[in-house]
């Protein structure tokens, strides 16, 4: 995977085919940035990386100028991973992980982030009740965004705090506000 922009334009990030992970593909990952950049100041922003998975949406964030990324995932090797690349790329700095089940991580005391990366599993059981505990419950800062990518069988359309639903392919990217009905 190929770091587009910002300190680390044109680096890759290995993956290792023991990984059990979906990485954004680059397609996806340029139009969500892109939305990102063009409503929303990455600079600066405390990010929260759910499934964190190979690492390629927090540290794509950091290169365009987050201030630090919490990557979260279940997989140990996933976690092993993330902290080879930030080590690599000098980024050790500004990243901390955490080894945990994502809907145990959202049971613990709400820290609010102004992004929030999440990039489940397709079929993943929790989808809609990590959504309503990410807004609900504190997670995203004042003007925070949730950002979800998600396959064509969820629409997250009706949720009030869905600002925005971008489809590449099979694969759709859904922008969540902190606030119903906030100007996206």
């Amino acid at each position: 995977m190929r770091i587009i922009t910002g300190l680390l334009k044109g680096r890759n990030i290995h993956i290792p085919k023991t990984l059990n992970v979906r990485p954004t593909t680059n397609r996806v990952k340029e139009g969500l940035f892109s939305t990102l950049d063009s409503r929303k100041y990455i600079r600066g922003a405390r990010v929260l990386d759910l499934f964190g998975g190979s690492g390629n949406l927090g540290i794509e964030a950091l290169s365009r100028g987050a201030e630090s990324v919490l990557f979260v995932d279940s997989d140990r090797r996933n976690i092993k991973h993330i902290e080879r690349v930030a080590k690599e790329f000098d980024l050790s700095d500004q990243i901390r992980t955490t080894p945990s089940k994502v809907e145990d991580f959202l049971e613990g005391m709400a820290l609010p982030y102004d992004i929030i990366f999440s990039d489940p599993p397709y079929d993943y059981p929790y989808m809609e009740q990590m959504i309503s505990t990410i807004i609900q419950d504190g997670w995203l800062a004042k003007n925070g965004w949730l950002i979800v990518e998600h396959d064509k069988r969820h629409n997250f359309k009706e949720n009030p705090h869905c600002a925005s639903e971008k489809t590449y392919g099979r694969t759709c990217v859904s922008f969540f506000l902190a606030e119903k009905g906030a100007e996206f």
